[in-house]
């Protein structure tokens, strides 16, 4: 597929073949400034048509694999919490439940902040989300995990 879109001083190319994963945009604009001073610009990306992200998808999915990460998440859907906090909630060990925000944090589903000698973490604002009918769901971008009423 190959589309032109001009104007008097741009032109912009968009091409893509549906064998590629990727899309082609090329541009060329001539300006012309209040001296008369004629700019030219010109570039070209190449960018991913790769509408689920699927490198990022399966990421969060990944660090989602490990069911204490999920009773985690499912914590911090109630807000803030400090790691001590969690583990004490989980009954885990807080060396364990450190590890396994990190992965979190990594795989960009919680946020966290330093509060004096603690850190906080939170669930990312990307992720949490209510839909139109009230339920409660986790939003990744490509998918979303709907979460069962408590």
């Amino acid at each position: 597929m190959k589309k032109i879109w001009s104007c008097p001083d741009a032109v912009f190319l968009l091409q893509s073949n549906p064998n590629s994963p990727q899309m082609r945009i090329a541009w060329s604009i001539q300006l012309v400034d209040g001296t008369g001073e004629i700019f030219h610009f010109v570039g070209d990306i190449t960018m991913s048509k790769d509408r689920l992200q699927s490198d990022l998808c399966a990421e969060k999915l990944k660090a989602l694999g490990e069911p204490i990460r999920l009773r985690i998440i499912d914590l911090l859907r109630d807000g803030e919490r400090t790691v001590s906090v969690i583990a004490d909630h989980l009954e885990e060990e807080v060396v364990n439940i450190s590890h396994h925000l990190g992965i979190l944090y990594h795989a960009r589903l919680v946020t966290k902040r330093k509060e004096g000698r603690f850190v906080v973490y939170n669930l990312h604002p990307d992720v949490s989300a209510v839909s139109k009918s009230g339920k409660q769901h986790l939003d990744f971008g490509c998918c979303r995990l709907e979460v069962p009423d408590k």
